[in-house]
């Protein structure tokens, strides 16, 4: 299956208060792989689907609260300086999101998002007037803080 991305948005009391959210072009791509994925893609897709609410507790968000268009212009800005491959449009969309919705950290298997030049996206997302995310493996965060 492909790379899953997710994001912890912090509680305005501490970091130890979060919600999992599940951002548009995630749940988009999820299910895009169960109607034109391969078979054991379509079947781990599907069961992604079913579990993000139960047992997982995640919330899927429906959309990001700007005006039409913004997540397609950063992502747009974000593979023309080359943060993100101009093929990954999905990928800088999914970043894109993060950013806007004031993610505290966004979770990612897919290298094209986990190994981004965080240097590079800060400077970017910083001159677009954008909330800057941790960026993390979900190996990263289970080593550091679940032991």
């Amino acid at each position: 299956m492909r790379p899953l991305s997710i994001v912890l948005k912090r509680s305005k009391k501490r970091i130890a208060d979060y919600t999992v959210i599940v951002l548009p072009t995630v749940i988009l791509e999820l299910n895009e792989i169960v109607h034109f994925g391969e078979d054991g893609e379509k079947r781990s897709a599907a069961k992604a689907i079913a579990s993000i609410l139960n047992p997982w507790g995640f919330l899927p968000v429906n959309c990001i609260p700007v005006g039409p268009g913004i997540v397609e212009q950063i992502g747009n800005k974000l593979r023309e300086k080359g943060i993100i491959p101009v093929e990954e449009i999905h990928d800088s969309y999914i970043v894109a999101e993060a950013a806007l919705y004031g993610a505290a950290i966004l979770i990612s298997s897919d290298a094209h998002i986990k190994d981004i030049d965080r240097t590079m996206l800060k400077i970017e997302l910083d001159s677009s007037d954008v909330h800057y995310p941790l960026i993390a493996s979900p190996w990263t965060i289970v080593n550091n803080f679940f032991r």
